[in-house]
């Protein structure tokens, strides 16, 4: 489906994906009512979207395996301090007992 050229998540068909989710969430936002009132949409349209974008997730995640990533991506800042933190073993000690605290 995509050429050999080009990774999966610069394809054609994922590039495709992407726009085709943008559209059907930004139909979901501007169709969007208050409780209680009736939506615009039909309840089969409705369930067509949604039947949609379970489509496109499944197969952004099949092409994001295929092109080795995981669906984790996270934004992260720069200067964000990292998680995990390394201890020299030279600082690891044993706790001291109740008895030999005094």
């Amino acid at each position: 489906m995509s050429d050999d050229k080009t990774s999966p998540l610069q394809s054609k068909e994922y590039q495709i994906l992407k726009a085709m989710k943008l559209v059907l969430t930004d139909i979901v936002k501007d169709t969007a009512t208050q409780p209680g009132l009736k939506h615009p949409l039909s309840e089969r349209t409705i369930e067509g979207i949604r039947q949609c974008l379970k489509l496109i997730s499944a197969r952004e995640r099949e092409l994001i395996e295929d092109a080795g990533k995981t669906m984790d991506m996270r934004p992260y800042y720069a200067d964000e301090p990292k998680k995990n933190v390394v201890v020299p073993i030279s600082r690891i000690g044993r706790g001291k007992k109740d008895s030999e605290k005094k």
